[in-house]
């Protein structure tokens, strides 16, 4: 009966280390895009840095939950989640376009900055969640 349980472990153990990698990937991307450091500026006490990073980390992992639910293989997934990948970097530079002084209110730890990036990250990757419904 445990044998039986665990013959899906080879599949959960490719799709979570893909979908970490993909996540360590879009870490590392996206604090190479933004011009401050946020991991300096939490560990500091920046709550504006802490909220914007957390909801872009959210707002990546939705659309990659999706895509691993929906995905017909392991490739499959991870092209979807490059393509979320892409999507949550092009929504902070949108966002760098709508608060042009975002890359000096998040280091001055302007929570209304931090909070505003957060939901656009969910929002914007919620809707790119739903549209991995395929």
């Amino acid at each position: 009966m445990m044998t039986q349980s665990l013959t899906g472990l080879p599949a959960f153990l490719s799709y979570f280390a893909t979908a970490t990698g993909l996540l360590a990937v879009f870490l590392l991307a996206y604090l190479w895009i933004t011009p401050y450091r946020e991991i300096s500026l939490i560990r500091e006490g920046n709550a504006a840095a802490a909220a914007s990073l957390s909801g872009a980390m959210i707002g990546f992992v939705l659309p990659l939950a999706s895509a691993i639910v929906h995905s017909v293989s392991l490739l499959d997934m991870a092209v979807w989640g490059l393509i979320a990948l892409i999507i949550q970097l092009l929504a902070y530079l949108a966002a760098r376009l709508l608060l042009p002084n975002l890359a000096h209110s998040i280091p001055g730890g302007q929570i209304a900055s931090g909070v505003f990036l957060a939901a656009l990250s969910l929002a914007i990757g919620l809707l790119n969640a739903a549209c991995m419904t395929y």
